[in-house]
Formats: C-alpha cells, sequence, structure tokens
C-alpha cells in the first residue's frame, strides 16, 4: 500500500490576483501617505514626528499625493472586483462570520475548528476598517465635493487621525490573518495566495 501523499492547498486565480493586488497598492498607498503625513504631521503639527525618507514614497506632497491616489484606485477597483467575485462564485459563505462560528469559540475543543473561527471573525472585521478607510480617504480627497463626510468626523483634524489611525488596524489584520493562515494550513496555504 503506497502512502497518502499530502495535498498542499491551491487558492483560486481569483484570490491570488487579489492579494497579490492588495500587498502592491496597500504598500503604495502606506509609503505615499507617509511621505503626505510627513507635510504636516497628524501629531505635533509641522514640527511633529517625521517619517524618515526611506520609507516614504514620492519624494515631496504633491508627489506623494499621486502615488497615493493612483494607489488608492488600484485597491479600490481591486476590492470592488473581488467583491462581485466572491458573490459570483459564493465564496462568501465559507469567508465571513457566522453565527456557528461564535458558538465554537463558546463550545468547541477543536482546535482547527476554533482557528477557522478567529480566521472568519478577523476576515470579516477588515471591511468596516477598509470602508472606514476608505470614507475617510474620499473625504480628505474631496472635502468640497463631500462636506457631510468631514461633518461626520467633526472636523478636517478628526478625519486625518482617523485615516492615519486606519494603518495601523490595516497591519495588525494582515499578521493576524497571516498567522491564522500559517495556523490553519502552514506556510503552504499562505504561499497558495500569492503563487
Amino acid at each position: 500500500m503506497q502512502p497518502k501523499t499530502r495535498k498542499f492547498p491551491n487558492q483560486a486565480l481569483g484570490a491570488k490576483i487579489f492579494h497579490s493586488v492588495n500587498i502592491i497598492s496597500l504598500f503604495l498607498m502606506l509609503t505615499s501617505g507617509l511621505q503626505i503625513y510627513n507635510a504636516n504631521p497628524v501629531f505635533g503639527g509641522r514640527a511633529g514626528f517625521h517619517i524618515p525618507p526611506i520609507f516614504t514614497l514620492g519624494g515631496w506632497l504633491a508627489g506623494g499625493r499621486h502615488w497615493h491616489f493612483a494607489a488608492m484606485w488600484l485597491f479600490s477597483v481591486n476590492l470592488l472586483w473581488y467583491g462581485i467575485y466572491i458573490l459570483i462564485t459564493r465564496r462568501w459563505r465559507h469567508r465571513f462570520v457566522g453565527t456557528n462560528d461564535l458558538k465554537a469559540l463558546q463550545k468547541s475543543q477543536n482546535p482547527k475548528r476554533l482557528i477557522y473561527a478567529w480566521h472568519r471573525i478577523v476576515y470579516t472585521s477588515i471591511i468596516p476598517i477598509s470602508l472606514l478607510a476608505i470614507l475617510t480617504g474620499i473625504g480628505m480627497y474631496k472635502p468640497a465635493q463631500f462636506p457631510w463626510i468631514v461633518e461626520m468626523f467633526g472636523d478636517w483634524q478628526a478625519l486625518r487621525i482617523v485615516h492615519f489611525a486606519s494603518v495601523p488596524l490595516v497591519i495588525i489584520f494582515t499578521i493576524i490573518h497571516s498567522a491564522l493562515g500559517r495556523q490553519a494550513g502552514g506556510e503552504q496555504l499562505t504561499e497558495s495566495m500569492f503563487w
């Protein structure tokens, strides 16, 4: 009798494209956003804490804005098509948190089941985080066209702080999402998200 060969996980092409484009667009938005931040730091004004140039993209305020908005469109279009993709393919049934996941956290002793439950909770949490980042970004990008967004957050400075705060939330999500993916399927699962 031949020993069973382990089947390595392999994600659909749509998921690979989505994750790859996300990594690129998020990196561009992060580094160009830090360049924009340096022009007028949220914390401490012009004399406040500055990010070293090696971590920024764009070279100056206008360059950072150009990169940031180009990457924002890439990120937004990628989210839109992936949302349509998971609706059509019905992948959403297995990706987002449900009542069974919440019950599993309370009752299950199965470590794999708990990992999947936590993964779905974390995966679902990125939706409001992304929407918050996009909404505040639009409010900062076009405040004259969308004054209600600025008013929703109180004023311009509060809007900037919320938008800036969305960055560590996305980074924390990425770290937890990757760690849970490794626990669920090892390095092969994580690698299969990209190639």
